[in-house]
């Protein structure tokens, strides 16, 4: 995940700590620079990468609850989890998967599931992590009880203080095609 490394290259270099706190909700702390597979892939795909609107928080029913979990669990059974040189051939491409995709592509796809559901798109952000070193994207969904992550990496959903993640940067809930730094 290359864009990952260089997103936390430029964070630690600003001194932002991107650390998960014990709030429910993400701080934000100005903008950060986008995944360069991510300017391509939403130029393609502008309405996978929308996040204007004016729902900002969801109220999370028992059957909207329900309806996360069908998603997250559905798109984590269906799609094969395969690095981009495998399936693009190149080390960062972001796409809609169908059958194999990496971390970036499966949240796209469950983005774009709980689009035709309904969801609004500006509660629906790709967000860009780490564990261990290693970069990884996931799904916030901002709701009225907190950020809840979509992961490909397991099929429980969790209040993003609650994961092992650090967290560096996702799209911005207010402007279009940008990209948000966070903070702890």
């Amino acid at each position: 995940m290359r864009f990952a490394t260089l997103v936390a290259v430029a964070t630690v270099a600003t001194g932002c700590s991107a650390t998960a706190g014990s709030h429910a909700m993400m701080v934000t702390k100005g903008y950060a620079f986008p995944p360069p597979a991510a300017r391509v892939f939403c130029a393609n795909q502008p309405r996978l990468c929308r996040t204007s609107g004016q729902v900002k928080l969801v109220t999370l029913t028992p059957a909207r609850r329900a309806e996360l979990e069908a998603v997250n669990t559905s798109v984590n059974r269906r799609i094969e989890e395969r690095s981009d040189l495998v399936t693009a051939g190149s080390a960062d491409d972001w796409r809609l998967p169908t059958k194999q995709g990496d971390c970036e592509d499966i949240a796209i796809l469950k983005k774009s599931e709980l689009l035709k559901r309904g969801w609004p798109a500006s509660a629906l952000l790709l967000t860009v992590a780490s564990l261990g070193g290693e970069g990884h994207t996931v799904l916030t969904v901002r709701t009225d009880k907190g950020d809840l992550i979509l992961d490909n990496r397991g099929s429980v959903i969790r209040d993003w203080s609650n994961t092992s993640y650090r967290y560096f940067a996702r799209q911005s809930q207010s402007a279009n095609g940008k990209w948000v730094r966070i903070g702890s």
